[in-house]
C-alpha cells in the first residue's frame, strides 16, 4: 500500500470517527445531560418525579404500576377509579405530591392537578400552549380535524362549523332527537313486555347517538352513516391492540397483518365520507332553500368549499395562487373527527348518566317526574320544554363533576413561571 493510498484511508478513518463522535455527543446530551439538567432545575424548585432512567425514562415502571392495577377486581359502585385507570399518577402521588415528572423515554411532562394552576395555564396564559400532537394512530382514527389543527388554519375551519352550534339551529335539531329516543323507548317497552329481559343500553346508546349523529350532523340517514362507524369500531379495535404491545418505532410502517388491515379499512371509510359528500353536494340545492331545516356540519363545509371554489375561478390569475377555504380533503378529514369523537363522547355520557341515575333511585324519580311534568306523558320534547327542566339540566352537569378525572397534554411554546 503506497503512501497516497493510506493518508486516503486515514482521512476516510478520521472523518468516520468524527462523525461517530458528534453522534455520540448527541445521543449522550439528548438522552443523558438535557434530562438531567431539567431534573435538576425541577428539583431546585422542589418539584421532583420519578429518577431518570437512560433512554427509556419511566416507562417500564409506568406499564408495570398499569398492568398490576388492571389485573386487580374492580370494585362495583365504587367511585374511586383513579388507582384503575391512571395507577401510575396515583402510586407517584403518594410519594412526590400532586404536582411532579415524569419521563416517557427522553421526554419530560410536568404534572399538575391543582385546580388553581390548571386554570392559570388554560385562562390567563392559554396563548402560550398549544395542542398536543396525536399519536399517529389516534389522528388515523380521528382524523385531522377540528380537533387537532391548529392556527389559522383551525381559525378558518372553526368559523366555517361554529353556526351548526347556535341555539337557534340547535333548537331545530330538537324534534329530530327526541324522535329518535322516542323509538328506541317505544322498543324498549316491547322487548320488556314481551321477552322479559335485561335490556344492554349501552349498545341501544351507541345505536341511538350513531343515528342522531349522522342525521343532525351530515344531513343523511342513519344507513349512510352506519357503515362508517362500523368500520371506525374496527379500526378503534386494532388501535387498542397496537396500544397494548411493545411500541417499536416505524413498526406502523409494516406490512403486518393488523397495519394492512387498517390501511384498508382507512381508505373504505374515506371511500364512504366521500360518497356521503357526493350525494349531500347533489342535494344541496334544495337543502339551501329549506329555512327550517337546521344547519349541519357537512352541509356548511360544503357550502364554503363551493364558495371558495367559485371566487377562485372568477379571479384566477396565471400568476396567482388562493388558498382555499377548506378542501375536499378537508371535508373528510372534519368527518372523521366528527363521526367518531361525537359518538364516543355522547354515547359514554348517556350510559355514565343511566348508572348513577339506577344507583341514586330518588334522583331517576326526581328527573323522571319533572320530564312528566314539563314535557307530558308520551309527547314529544319542544325546544323551549328544554329550558324548563331545572332539575334534568343541572343533574347532568353534576354528573361529569362527580368523577374529575382527565389527562390533557399542553406543550408549552415558551418559558414561563407558574405560581405554585
Amino acid at each position: 500500500m503506497d503512501n497516497r493510498t493510506l493518508l486516503w484511508l486515514l482521512i476516510r478513518l478520521a472523518v468516520l470517527g468524527f462523525i461517530f463522535l458528534v453522534f455520540f455527543l448527541k445521543v449522550v446530551v439528548l438522552l443523558w445531560l438535557r434530562p438531567r439538567k431539567i431534573q435538576d432545575h425541577f428539583s431546585k424548585q422542589g418539584i421532583r418525579g420519578p429518577p431518570y432512567k437512560f433512554f427509556i425514562g419511566n416507562v417500564k415502571e409506568l406499564m408495570c404500576l398499569t398492568l398490576r392495577a388492571s389485573s386487580q377486581p374492580i370494585t362495583p359502585f365504587s367511585h374511586n377509579i383513579l388507582p384503575r385507570v391512571l395507577s401510575f399518577y396515583h402510586h407517584w402521588k403518594k410519594i412526590y405530591g400532586a404536582t411532579f415528572l415524569v419521563w416517557f423515554g427522553s421526554t419530560v411532562r410536568l404534572t399538575v392537578a391543582d385546580p388553581d394552576l390548571i386554570r392559570e395555564i388554560f385562562a390567563s396564559k392559554s396563548d402560550f400552549y398549544e395542542k398536543n400532537e396525536a399519536h399517529p394512530l389516534i389522528k388515523q382514527l380521528e382524523g385531522d380535524g377540528l380537533l387537532s389543527l391548529k392556527g389559522e388554519k383551525w381559525a378558518r375551519h372553526r368559523k366555517i362549523i361554529n353556526p351548526a352550534f347556535h341555539m337557534e339551529n340547535l333548537k331545530l335539531m330538537v324534534p329530530v332527537v327526541a324522535g329518535r329516543v322516542s323509538e328506541m323507548l317505544d322498543r324498549w317497552s316491547d322487548i320488556s313486555q314481551q321477552e322479559g329481559r335485561e335490556i344492554e343500553v349501552s349498545d341501544w346508546f351507541q345505536n341511538l347517538t350513531e343515528d342522531v349523529i349522522t342525521r343532525t350532523a351530515f344531513g343523511s340517514s342513519y344507513e349512510d352513516g352506519k357503515a362508517i362507524f362500523g368500520l371506525q369500531n374496527q379500526q378503534m379495535l386494532l388501535a387498542a391492540d397496537a396500544f397494548r404491545k411493545v411500541f417499536i418505532p416505524g413498526y406502523r410502517f409494516l406490512p403486518t397483518r393488523n397495519n394492512l388491515k387498517s390501511w384498508k379499512l382507512d381508505k373504505e371509510i374515506k371511500q364512504s365520507l366521500i360518497k356521503l359528500t357526493d350525494l349531500r353536494r347533489d342535494n344541496l340545492s334544495q337543502e339551501i332553500a329549506d329555512e327550517n331545516r337546521p344547519k349541519d356540519l357537512l352541509g356548511l363545509m360544503i357550502q364554503a368549499s363551493a364558495k371558495e371554489g367559485r371566487a377562485s375561478s372568477l379571479h384566477h390569475h396565471p400568476s396567482q395562487s388562493l388558498p382555499t377555504s377548506i378542501t375536499y380533503s378537508d371535508i373528510v378529514e372534519e368527518c372523521k373527527s366528527f363521526f367518531f369523537a361525537g359518538k364516543q363522547t355522547t354515547s359514554n355520557l348517556m350510559t355514565w348518566t343511566t348508572v348513577l341515575l339506577a344507583m341514586h333511585p330518588h334522583w331517576q324519580v326526581l328527573a323522571r317526574d319533572e320530564v312528566l311534568r314539563v314535557c307530558g306523558s308520551g309527547e314529544v320534547p319542544t325546544k323551549d320544554d328544554i329550558v324548563k327542566l331545572k332539575t334534568v339540566n343541572p343533574s347532568l352537569s353534576h354528573l361529569l363533576l362527580i368523577i374529575q378525572l382527565g389527562i390533557l397534554l399542553q406543550p408549552c411554546l415558551v418559558e414561563m413561571v407558574l405560581d405554585m
